[in-house]
């Protein structure tokens, strides 16, 4: 049996569809009511993976790094006493080293593979949906400053069938780690000019003072202003992915982050 953890969220409850679809046998894990079985990574005791072969851990989320190693490091405990057989993990790309997001990843693909388990490591781009939000005009003018870099994000819709694509025979990717990085990279000029927007951007001082007016957890403000800080330096542009193999014909990343910016302006 497959498991899907976090099976609530923005990218899991896609990969929960269309395993359905495709007639994928899987049970979802969370915190919702409507779950398969109670997931709660904050109550390691009652971790529940009986019966489960794969499991597809998807990444506890937004948090400070020591709370996502804790809970990373007890999912994997559990399931290896439990008789889990394969992990696959949603990391983040090799490109995002230097966002301030990529500690807690790099840990927990370090003990997923000295933890004896069978594991499949799938290195996540950036969403196009999350830099079309960031990115989102306000007044008609983007001011976020991600600089002239270009990003290599990646539709979450790939993420998920690139996923589907390894869970319909997992034994066939033991071991793999692949790059999900968007087959095509984009700037925010690009993304501007699509959407008839205006490029100003702000210094970074100007957006760390106004994300830091924002209702945010005080970790929130730092991690964006890395992508930012890693787009505006180039980092953010990889020059190969993984994601054909996975996914021969994946979608236009800048269409989608375009049509979120519109979507998002104020």
């Amino acid at each position: 049996m497959i498991l899907i953890t976090g099976a609530s969220g923005q990218l899991a409850s896609q990969i929960v569809a269309r395993a359905r679809q495709k007639g994928i046998a899987i049970l979802t894990g969370s915190r919702a009511a409507t779950a398969d079985r109670h997931i709660d990574f904050d109550r390691p005791e009652a971790l529940d993976f009986a019966g489960v072969e794969t499991m597809l851990l998807i990444s506890a989320g937004s948090a400070e790094d020591d709370s996502v190693m804790r809970r990373h490091g007890a999912v994997l405990a559990a399931a290896r006493a439990q008789g889990v057989k394969h992990v696959v993990y949603t990391s983040l790309t090799y490109a995002s080293d230097h966002l301030g997001f990529a500690l807690a990843h790099r840990w927990t693909e370090r003990e997923l593979r000295a933890s004896r388990m069978g594991w499949t490591i799938l290195r996540n781009g950036l969403y196009a949906e999350l830099i079309g939000a960031l990115a989102a005009p306000r007044g008609g003018v983007i001011a976020t400053p991600f600089g002239e870099g270009r990003i290599s994000a990646v539709a979450r819709a790939d993420l998920a069938e690139a996923a589907l694509a390894v869970l319909g025979d997992p034994p066939s990717h033991a071991g793999r780690c692949y790059e999900l990085s968007g087959a095509t990279a984009f700037s925010i000029p690009d993304l501007a000019q699509k959407i008839a927007a205006t490029y100003e951007p702000s210094s970074f001082e100007e957006e760390r003072a106004r994300l830091s007016s924002l209702p945010l957890f005080a970790f929130q403000p730092p991690m964006l202003m890395s992508i930012s800080s890693a787009a505006a330096a180039g980092f953010l542009e990889t020059q190969a992915t993984d994601l054909t193999e996975l996914v021969p014909m994946p979608l236009d990343a800048l269409e989608i982050a375009c049509a979120v910016a519109r979507q998002a302006a104020q």
